[in-house]
Formats: C-alpha cells, sequence, structure tokens
C-alpha cells in the first residue's frame, strides 16, 4: 500500500474503502449483465450458423473472454484513478486499432494513459500559438509557458520510452522514476498558470491544459497503485516484486558536523565509470576541471556562461568547470541538454554568483533566478548564489533548480522572499547555508537538506517569516521538502527582533503541500505553533506537515497547530520513510555526486 495512505484520516479511509466495495460491487454487476447479453448473442449466432457448430461457438467464447478480460482490466486499473472517465476513455481509444487483446495487460493500460497525455500536452503547446498578450508581463510569462509545455511534454515522453518494452513484474523496478517524471510534468503545468494572471488569458490556458493535467494526475495515480493493481488481478510473478525494486543499500559514513565535511568512503555504484570515481574521490581543489573561470583572466573564460557555451556537444562522461574566487554578476543557466555538469568554487563566500532580478521591476518569479539548474546530474560545490534585491522587491529568486538527481555541498543561497526554488525532480542538499525571509525554500521538488544551516532574516515591517512553501498539488506526487539534522536559527540583525517577530517552519502553497522537520535543532525565533496558514483553511486537511525528534528552545510541539493535516511523528519506521534513501532513492545516486549522506535517521 503506498505510503501516502497511512497520512489520510481514519475516518476517512474508511468511507474510501465502502465507496471503493461499492463501485466494485456496480463494476461487478453490470459485468455480469454485459457478460449475460453477449452469451444470448453468441448462442443465437450459433443457432442461425448451424452449418459450422463448433467453429463459430469457439470464436464465439474467445469473444466474449477477450472483451471480458479487456474489460476488467481497464475497469481495475482506471479505479485507483481521480478520473475515470478520461482514463477508460484514453484506453479504449488508444487500443481500438490493436484489438481488444492488448488491454488484457496492465502495462498496455498504462502506457496507453501516458501516451494519451502525451498526445494532449502536445495539444496545449499547439494553444500557446495562439494565445496573444497585451502587456510585457503576459508576454514573458506565456514565453515561459512555452518553455515549461517543452519540459512537460519531455518528461512524459521520456515515461512513455521507459514503460514501452516492460512487462507488468518489471514495470515495479522503474516506479521511482516514473512518478518523478510525471510530477514534474504536473509541476511545469502549474507553473504556467502562476505566471498568467486572473483573467480571460489565463482561463483560455487553464481550459486547454486541463484534459493533459487529468491524463497526467491518472498516469501518476495509476503507477503509484501498480502493485496494489496487480495484486487485485491476481499477478503473482508481479506482487513478489515491490515498487521501486530492490538495489543495494551503501553505507552511510558520514560524520554530524555542520561544517564542511568530506566523505572518505569510496562505495560508488559499480555503474559508474572509473574515470568519475577518481575525478568525484579527489579533493576539490585537485579535481581536474575542463574549464577554468577566473575573472582576471587567468583561466579559460571570464564568465560562467562563456563557459557552459563553451561545452563540447554529444560529450560522454562529466564535464566540470572550475569557477575561482570572485563576484560573478550574471545570470546562468544550465540548459537542459547540459547534463552530468560538475560547478565548484574556492568556497561559499569567496565565489559567488549574483544578481538582482525581483518581481517588483517587472520580472515574473519563474524568472528571476540568478542561477538555474535544469540539465540533470548537476552537482554544485563551494559556491554561493545570490539575489541581492532586497526584501523590498517581494519575490527575487537565487537558485532555481529542477535538473534531477542534483547535489548542492559546502553551497550558499542568499536572498530574501523566495531564495531557493526547489521546483522539479529529485534534489539533495548537504552543509549548505540557506538564508531568507518569507517562502525562502519553496516548489514542488522532492528535495532533501541534510547537516544544513537555515538562517532567519529580518523582513520588512509587518511582515512575518515563513521558511518553506511546498507546492504538491496531487496528492500521489512523491514530492516534499524534508529538513534533516539542519539548525534553524537568527540571523544576526534579527537576533534582537526575533521574539518580536513571527517566524513560522512553513506554510502551505498549493493543496498538498508537505514539508518534514526532524532530528534537527530549531531555535526560539519559531513561534510556539510552528506552522501559518496561508489562506483561511485551504489545504489544512490535504496538507503533510510532520516533525521528529527535533530538539532545541523552539522543537517543543505541545502547542503546535491541530489542523488535520499536521502530526507530531513517533514512531520511528514512519520517519524512515522520509530519509534519503527512502524519499529520494539516494542510495542509487548521491554517492555518485561525491557528497556525503546519511542515507537513514541519524539517531
Amino acid at each position: 500500500m503506498p505510503v501516502f495512505d497511512d497520512y489520510t484520516n481514519v475516518a476517512e479511509r474508511r468511507k474510501a474503502e465502502n465507496r471503493r466495495r461499492l463501485i466494485k460491487k456496480i463494476i461487478t454487476a453490470v459485468s455480469v449483465s454485459v457478460a449475460a447479453v453477449l452469451v444470448v448473442a453468441v448462442a443465437a449466432f450459433a443457432v442461425v450458423n448451424f452449418s459450422h457448430p463448433q467453429t463459430l461457438t469457439k470464436q464465439g467464447a474467445d469473444s466474449v473472454s477477450e472483451l471480458s478480460e479487456s474489460n476488467k482490466m481497464i475497469t481495475s486499473v482506471c479505479s485507483v484513478v481521480q478520473y475515470r472517465s478520461a482514463c477508460v476513455t484514453s484506453v479504449k481509444n488508444s487500443i481500438g486499432a490493436e484489438g481488444s487483446s492488448a488491454a488484457a495487460k496492465p502495462q498496455e493500460v498504462v502506457k496507453a494513459v501516458i501516451k494519451a497525455a502525451v498526445d494532449e500536452q502536445q495539444e496545449a503547446a499547439k494553444l500557446l500559438e495562439t494565445l496573444k498578450a497585451g502587456d510585457e508581463m503576459h508576454k514573458t510569462a506565456l514565453s515561459d509557458c512555452k518553455e515549461l509545455m517543452l519540459y512537460a511534454v519531455d518528461d512524459l515522453r521520456s515515461t512513455l520510452s521507459t514503460v514501452t518494452g516492460h512487462d507488468a513484474s518489471s514495470l515495479s523496478h522503474i516506479t521511482a522514476d516514473l512518478r518523478n517524471w510525471l510530477s514534474g510534468v504536473l509541476s511545469y503545468q502549474d507553473t504556467c498558470l502562476d505566471g498568467l494572471k486572473d483573467g480571460d488569458l489565463k482561463a483560455r490556458m487553464q481550459h486547454g491544459l486541463a484534459n493533459a493535467t487529468q491524463l497526467t494526475s491518472n498516469a501518476l495515480a495509476i503507477v503509484t497503485q501498480f502493485s496494489s493493481i496487480l495484486s487485485q488481478l491476481q499477478i503473482p510473478e508481479a506482487i513478489a516484486k515491490e515498487i521501486g525494486g530492490h538495489r543495494r543499500l551503501m553505507s552511510d559514513g558520514d560524520g554530524d558536523s555542520f561544517v564542511d565535511d568530506v566523505d572518505d568512503n569510496d562505495d560508488f555504484p559499480e555503474w559508474m565509470p572509473s574515470s568519475d570515481r577518481r575525478l568525484l574521490k579527489a579533493a576539490e581543489t585537485k579535481i581536474p576541471a575542463h574549464a577554468v573561470v577566473a575573472k582576471d583572466g587567468s583561466g579559460n573564460y571570464t564568465t560562467i556562461g562563456a563557459a557552459l557555451a563553451g561545452m563540447p556537444k554529444n560529450r560522454s562522461g562529466r564535464y566540470v568547470i572550475y569557477v575561482k574566487a570572485g563576484i560573478y554578476d550574471e545570470m546562468v543557466t544550465v540548459e537542459k541538454d547540459m547534463v552530468n555538469v560538475t560547478m565548484y568554487g574556492d568556497g561559499s563566500r569567496k565565489t559567488i554568483i549574483t544578481g538582482s532580478k525581483n518581481f517588483i521591476d517587472g520580472t515574473p518569479t519563474f524568472r528571476t533566478a540568478t542561477f538555474v539548474a535544469i540539465g540533470d546530474g548537476f552537482i554544485a560545490r563551494s559556491i554561493g548564489f545570490s539575489n541581492t534585491a532586497g526584501a523590498a522587491k517581494h519575490q527575487a529568486v537565487a537558485l532555481r533548480v529542477q535538473s534531477d538527481r542534483s547535489s548542492f555541498l559546502n553551497c550558499r543561497m542568499d536572498g530574501y522572499q523566495d531564495t531557493l526554488y526547489a521546483q522539479t525532480h529529485r534534489q539533495f542538499y548537504r552543509s549548505c547555508v540557506i538564508t531568507g525571509t518569507i517562502d525562502f525554500i519553496f516548489g514542488d521538488a522532492a528535495a532533501i537538506f541534510q547537516n544544513c544551516m537555515i538562517v532567519i532574516r529580518k523582513p520588512l515591517p509587518n511582515q512575518q517569516n515563513t521558511i518553506t512553501a511546498h507546492g504538491r498539488t496531487d496528492k500521489n506526487e512523491p514530492t516534499g521538502i524534508v529538513i534533516q539534522n539542519c539548525k534553524i536559527l537568527a540571523d544576526k540583525k534579527l537576533l534582537q527582533d526575533r521574539l518580536k517577530i513571527p517566524s513560522y517552519l512553513g506554510r502551505p502553497w498549493k493543496q498538498y503541500s508537505r514539508t518534514v522537520v526532524m532530528e534537527s535543532i530549531i531555535g526560539d525565533l519559531i513561534r510556539p505553533e510552528g506552522w501559518l496558514p496561508w489562506d483561511g483553511d485551504f489545504a489544512l486537511d490535504t496538507l503533510f506537515y510532520a516533525e521528529f525528534n527535533n530538539r532545541g528552545p523552539g522543537a517543543a510541539v505541545d502547542k503546535r497547530i491541530n489542523w488535520k493535516g499536521f502530526k507530531v511523528i513517533k514512531d520511528r519506521a514512519e520517519a524512515l520513510k522520509f530519509t534519503a534513501e527512502k524519499f529520494i532513492d539516494g542510495a542509487s545516486w548521491i554517492k555518485a555526486t561525491g557528497s556525503p549522506v546519511r542515507l537513514s535517521l541519524f539517531d
């Protein structure tokens, strides 16, 4: 059973179970009726065509059996989704040309739903070409939508191509990747809409995205519940294999310090080339770089953007850029085709990438980021990312990350509102410093912050601080923000007024916002209630906020809010679900980044 079911209120689970039982009874009754009609029709057909009774009876029986199995498969798979009519229609439309026998395989139903989502996403992209904006802000927002739609189509195609060729049992091994990509698609769709102001333009885009969003949600639900579906269908070879597969667990081998730490453990995955192992085992100052950036001209390039532009096309292996000490005032993007880039500096206070774009001056939040990491497998070490717009400029992002399996070690992210946009996919932050005021760690990624210092700064008058604002829009998304073994404290300029200015662990940006703070030191600046509403009672029943085994003057939970979605975790087994090994499939990739990591709990 998926872990999400554990978060639901017991009464709600019982209601849901009763609904499922009722639906099952209705489906069974309808299926029996349909089968009876078909049997009568076959019998009549056999009587009329008495000259070949055995052959025709066999053909009729095969047809009934095939249709029955097909309907059973479609019904079973589509029973777990929110948009059932769209699910059934998409599957039947997809397999119509192939014959109903194709739908007797659960993986074919999954494939059909994803293919339909791809088609609808492409239609939404075409719609954008017909929309016109009346002002610069909306022109930029529509441009952002076009880019986001391309990312969505790409993730959907990755999902479809990965599913293709897998049978029901082997599909279980790739569930983590499938859920990761599908969650990214939902995030891109929602980010597009967030950039548009309320009005006709946004309404048209919402309408155009509706089918794509529903089908993506359906695909995510099916993938999430796949093992349960197979169990109901009594496919034993698939039931024996757990969702996500079985991977060898690497040892932790790291310390618990909050300062720059290194890991001497060289237990890298077997698939990793020996050249990459040697590269990641080397000390930062000894890593051989393909490109050196230096403002004083002592390197190959004077800007980071030029170094990225100079990357060879169609290269293999990891590409390393060393950025010497200096302040680099430039907007940098590691594009989608720039995969496996490592960028390291001389220290997060010495090598600093800075910018000042912000919402107040007319730039949508999505475009304010000083540094953007899109290409998968991005690694940053000992670099500072900063947005100097200041608190008065509101949303001003220092770092935006959508790179899957990205890692940040000994880095610093400085800003005020919206400092770190952990947008999508799996991310890991170790021994970093993140500063800000309002929602300064936000997004819809599956992100773990380990051994980090989270520093709350002094906001504008009459403002209050919130560390996190997670953006999960679908309950089946495997995303969330996990703060583990970190320190939450006040910046020196806030220190004197820290008890006067309200500060909270987070607030729910979206309907299914999920944030877990565990094994961390929480300073006294965090209010006793701990968490802040977004707008009235919005998402208070559907969010998942949790705390486990924290310490410090702000860690007491006896006066925490009493929302339905909040809980204090007491069961160690439940807390393990939010560790690096479980939550972001960390055993399969984090060690390969060269970052130390605690895969399990610290205590």
